[in-house]
């Protein structure tokens, strides 16, 4: 099944279709639900036999979910109780139909009616709490009895499992609807909802298992949805073939230009990333006033220094001087030290206006871009932008909060505006272009939170570019592979002292894990 990103209502017309369309009970799809859920939490927290186990249910069929939860323990030796936080005159369809089950069956379960009981029932003990209240049905801020239980279990000292999303958080944009429940467990169905793949709703669903209900695969593919996670198997497609008798010139050239004074660094690291992702050959193009610094920094780079401004930046003379670098390279990587000076600036309009291969543009060329946007021309070769929230909110002429709440909107509304490509970096990087299709990237770790990560990143989008493949692949799997560098090299050296060199010695062994992962 496709590694599909879906919103509540995408989620809920899939399941309509499959309903009124294949003709598969609504019952059906309750019940598979509810014992995946208890399969995948039995596969992470062991037998349930004999463990004292507390399922939340709330009115609708998240609830109704949880009730099969209740029955597939309790067959299963666990000591169950469940607590309906609703009116259950209220309750109705096939959730009504697993409440008189349970009831039958005579499973214990306290109907609340008010928050009185709830320390009494926490007092029982419980070794597992089901989260089965709300799931994708939160619109606004949960109010009233089923809030006051959030809260109350919200920070619950024994693991959660939560049915489909955790209860309180919007599974649009991962927000928290005034409280929210945090789990251990997400077991969430059909496809990853969009709220469990970006912050803060990532942080509160713990660890996420997609499960498959029945829902035909026919439904998800032709949903029409155009966002996906990336995953380590597509990445593995697109990477380049190396074949045995190829030669440098093979995998592609790439030009870093950048640089500054006091920031000599920050094009070698992105160079030597493009190198350390397969490019053949990088060069980079500095002012004269850090060319001994940075050539000094890298052997394997072709540093070639330019005439500079006073302040030390590249200039539209500079650029001038670029011609022979030009026809060489088949990607361009801009940004990287590059400065805010009016000289810098102008150097870039220049550099962009004459640019015929694709290019990845960055850090101080974004701000550039954002103090004068004529600076981009209407017509220009493949563009990728890679800006982090600040530099975004600068971007789209808005604050840095906006960006965060709002992370794939913003990143699809860039790459429309700019006719480009975007990556917003940031945990969860979010990949965007401009005929609408959205990537979300879940590797990755804080301590890649250093600097020059996003100069790492760049080079390493550059890299993949130079071998052949097209703007949309290279950011998607540039970013994968720059997360994956970031968390083998955490394994190595923790998160606290992660540096952007720690993630560069990383990205080959990254790429040889990803290659081998397919057999």
């Amino acid at each position: 099944m496709l590694p599909v990103l879906v919103t509540a209502e995408e989620m809920r017309r899939m399941d309509r279709r499959t309903i009124e369309e294949f003709d598969i009970p609504g019952l059906l799809l309750m019940e598979n639900a509810g014992l995946q859920v208890v399969t995948h939490a039995e596969r992470q927290f062991g037998s349930w036999r004999g463990k004292r186990v507390l399922v939340l249910c709330g009115g609708g069929n998240n609830g109704g979910d949880g009730m099969v939860v209740a029955r597939h323990v309790a067959q299963r030796g666990a000591e169950v109780q469940i607590v309906l936080v609703a009116d259950p005159a209220k309750v109705a369809g096939d959730a009504l139909t697993n409440l008189q089950i349970v009831q039958k069956l005579g499973l214990p379960l306290h109907v609340l009616r008010s928050t009185e009981h709830l320390q009494s029932i926490w007092a029982n003990g419980w070794d597992v709490v089901v989260d089965a209240l709300l799931g994708i049905g939160v619109t606004g801020e949960v109010r009233g009895l089923v809030g006051e239980t959030i809260r109350f279990f919200g920070e619950c000292p024994v693991p959660v499992v939560a049915v489909d999303v955790p209860s309180g958080i919007d599974a649009d944009t991962g927000a928290v609807c005034g409280c929210a429940m945090g789990a251990t467990l997400t077991v969430t169905f059909g496809a990853m909802k969009v709220g469990l793949a970006v912050y803060p709703g990532a942080e509160y669903a713990g660890e996420v298992v997609v499960a498959d209900i029945g829902i035909p695969a026919a439904v998800v593919e032709q949903s029409g949805v155009l966002r996906r996670l990336i995953t380590q198997e597509q990445v593995r497609q697109w990477l380049p073939v190396r074949p045995a008798d190829a030669h440098k010139g093979r995998f592609g050239h790439v030009l870093v230009v950048g640089g500054s004074v006091g920031l000599a660094g920050a094009p070698m690291m992105a160079a030597e990333a493009a190198l350390r992702v397969g490019a053949g050959l990088c060069s980079v193009a500095v002012p004269q006033s850090i060319y001994a610094a940075a050539a000094a920094t890298l052997r394997e780079a072709m540093v070639r220094p330019l005439p500079d401004a006073p302040e030390g930046c590249l200039s539209a003379e500079s650029v001038e001087a670029m011609s022979p670098l030009l026809e060489r390279a088949n990607v361009l990587a801009i940004g990287p030290g590059w400065g805010t000076y009016p000289p810098a600036r102008e150097g870039l309009r220049k550099l962009l206006s004459i640019a015929q291969a694709p290019c990845v543009i960055d850090a101080d060329a974004l701000n550039c871009i954002a103090q004068a946007p004529d600076i981009l021309p209407a017509q220009h070769p493949p563009l990728v932008l890679t800006p982090h929230p600040g530099e975004m909110a600068r971007l789209m002429n808005t604050d840095t909060a906006t960006v965060q709440a709002n992370r794939l909107a913003i990143a699809q509304e860039a790459a429309q505006r700019f006719g480009a490509v975007v990556v917003l970096k940031g945990a969860r990087t979010v990949i965007a272009t401009p005929e609408g299709r959205i990537w979300v990237n879940l590797t990755g770790n804080s301590g890649m939170a250093t600097g020059g990560s996003g100069d790492v990143l760049t080079g390493a989008i550059a890299g993949l570019l130079a071998q052949g493949l097209d703007a949309e692949r290279s950011a998607a799997a540039g970013v994968y592979i720059h997360g994956l560098a970031g968390d083998l090299a955490a394994r190595k050296e923790g998160t606290a002292g992660l540096i952007a060199g720690d993630i560069i010695r990383c990205l080959p062994e990254a790429i040889m894990h990803i290659e081998q992962s397919g057999g």
